[in-house]
Parts: structure tokens; C-alpha cells; sequence
């Protein structure tokens, strides 16, 4: 995609979804100027706009896989948040220590839109997850997994991947949590700068900035699934 074609699709699409993101907030001062075309001709304006206009719609109309039902987000379950969760820690498994304790978190705020039945094309994914928001690999120590089992129960559940929970207590599959001494969480720079009160990311130790932008990443793993995996496992259990 052109540079002129990200730019076009930031500013249609992103425009006013500042609040869930990390990026710095600017005041623009800015004044509306009324365009009249002349002579009955087409302004300039709209001239250098179509070509960029009709670009943008191609893209955002390509369909990239199929979903065989629709995935909705949910508390503490969805189809929508496994998804989502799954395709965000698959992609960077290769960046992860396989062998010690990882997941990935995400937040229900943060999943916009469902992803109906049949097509899916690349404006669905913008619909679910219009933010900029860059996926991180934040390093914390194993302590602070009691902490975050509270606060998912007191929330009533989040998007996770990778893990379980059980009441308040986070459960990794065949390991236990005593024998090691930090966790490795996969999640957006926007959560772990704090957003959505997951205050407990003030105690990381380490923090890996992986550069890839989260709905890109989206995009990216719905090309190679082609048949989007839906799956409604219970991850969270409240008794």
C-alpha cells in the first residue's frame, strides 16, 4: 500500500479514536474555507482526491478470508476475544521464551466491532480495531499474577490467550507458577501504558516493542488462516 493510501486511511478511519490510544494528544487550530468549483468545471481539490478515494475503497474492500460464523466479543467469553487473543500471541510465539510462562491479554473496550458470517475484508478489520496501537511484549514479575487474577475477576472478565482463570487465579497448562520467577504478557502499548486501570504493568521489568501495529497484525494472520478459527472455549470460569 502507498504511503499516500496509509495516510488516507488514518485520517478517514482513525480520526477521533484518540482516547484508546498511546499517542500524544495535539490541539489543531484549524478554519473552515467554503471550495466553489468555477465554470461549472470539477475543483482541483476534488480532482487530486478521486484517484486516492477510489484506492481506498478497493483496499478496504478486498476480501482477505472467510468467517464461518460470526464472532462477537463477550464477558468473560466470546468468540470474538479468543480470536482476537489468538492471532495476537501466535504472531509473536517466535519472540517468546516457549518454555517459561506467557500470554496475551487484551481489553473488551478495545475489540469495536464483530466479525459477521461469510467475507471478511480489510475494513472489517479496521471496524474491529481502528487504534494504532502497537503490540509489546512487557515482562513482569511472576508476583504480580495474583494482582492481574483480581483484576480480571473484578472486571468481569478480558480478551486472554494462552492462560486461564479460574476464579481469580491464573492457570498456565502444565506449568506451575511457582517455578519461575517473571511472565511475559503479550498486549497493546495502550494497556500497558496504563489504559483501562491495568495499573499492575507499572511493575515490569522489561519491554520488547515488537513495531508492529496490532490491526495490521489482524490483517495479517486473517490472510494466512483463511478460514477464520472460531472457537467459543471457556477460558475465564467464575464458580
Amino acid at each position: 500500500m502507498s504511503k499516500i493510501l496509509k495516510y488516507g486511511i488514518v485520517i478517514l478511519i482513525g480520526a477521533g479514536l484518540w482516547a484508546c490510544s498511546s499517542v500524544q494528544h495535539i490541539e489543531v487550530e484549524s478554519e473552515l474555507l467554503e471550495i466553489k468549483a468555477k465554470n461549472g468545471k470539477q475543483n482541483e481539490i476534488t480532482q487530486i482526491i478521486n484517484p486516492y478515494r477510489d484506492s481506498l475503497e478497493d483496499e478496504m474492500n478486498k476480501i482477505i478470508a472467510y468467517a464461518p460464523k460470526t464472532f462477537i466479543k463477550s464477558r468473560p467469553n466470546g468468540s470474538l476475544n479468543n480470536w482476537a487473543t489468538d492471532v495476537v500471541l501466535n504472531s509473536q510465539k517466535e519472540k517468546l521464551d516457549l518454555s517459561g510462562l506467557f500470554f496475551c491479554l487484551l481489553n473488551y473496550g478495545g475489540l469495536r466491532s464483530p466479525i459477521n458470517q461469510g467475507g471478511v475484508t480489510v475494513g472489517d478489520i479496521f471496524k474491529l480495531m481502528p487504534f494504532d496501537n502497537e503490540i509489546v511484549i512487557v515482562t513482569l514479575p511472576v508476583t504480580v499474577l495474583k494482582e492481574i487474577g483480581v483484576y480480571l475477576k473484578e472486571r468481569g472478565g478480558e480478551p486472554i490467550a494462552g492462560v486461564k482463570l479460574i476464579n481469580d487465579k491464573l492457570i498456565f497448562e502444565g506449568k506451575e507458577i511457582n517455578d519461575f520467577y517473571q511472565v511475559q504478557i503479550i498486549t497493546s502499548d495502550y494497556l500497558m501504558n496504563g489504559g483501562d486501570n491495568m495499573t499492575f504493568f507499572d511493575k515490569k521489568t522489561d519491554v520488547y516493542y515488537t513495531g508492529k501495529l496490532m490491526r495490521d497484525v489482524m490483517i495479517e494472520e486473517a490472510r494466512k488462516q483463511d478460514t477464520l478459527i472460531w472457537t467459543d472455549e471457556q477460558r475465564i470460569i467464575f464458580e
